[in-house]
């Protein structure tokens, strides 16, 4: 099976995004340690996460080094375009709090499944982060339909052509 990109070869991908107290940047192996210990302190909440669950994080967590790999992976990923994965920083204090991620939809050929979480330590800013991805695939993404969420709802974001 062929992996179609989300994104064609023309389209200049975001690499960071500053935005209200976040810096959004592609997900890579330099981030392996400070995402590790981000997502390891908040498996149960990251789970309870809309859109999180079904098998990631594992109720186990995993390993420096398989994280490694799983962020070296990430990155291969965003490179060809098949999907695209962003660290969720907070620029106050340069934590990593989460991570955003943009997948084709598994059900609807062309649309997007979006998802975020955040560390149990900062789930107060899931809703500030919601927002801000929102208004990013909005402003700087070609999707034309987004499934996203606003907080624990479901949403279908549409880009409105003129």
């Amino acid at each position: 099976m062929t992996i179609r990109p989300l994104v064609d070869d023309s389209f200049a991908v975001p690499g960071v995004l500053v935005a209200d107290g976040f810096r959004l940047e592609l997900l890579g192996p330099q981030h392996n340690e400070k995402d590790h210990a981000a997502w390891m302190s908040s498996i149960e909440h990251i789970r309870s996460t809309p859109g999180f669950g079904r098998g990631w994080p594992p109720a186990d967590g995993m390993t420096l080094a398989a994280n490694l790999s799983d962020l070296e992976s990430h990155a291969d990923r965003s490179a060809r375009r098949v999907d695209f994965a962003f660290s969720a920083i907070e620029t106050a204090t340069g934590d990593v709090v989460g991570c955003v991620y943009f997948k084709p939809s598994p059900t609807t050929e062309g649309e997007v499944t979006a998802s975020s979480w955040v560390t149990a330590a900062r789930a107060d800013l899931d809703g500030p982060l919601t927002d801000v991805v929102g208004r990013w695939l909005l402003a700087a993404w070609p999707f034309e339909i987004v499934q996203y969420r606003s907080g624990d709802s479901p949403t279908t974001i549409r880009r409105n052509r003129e």
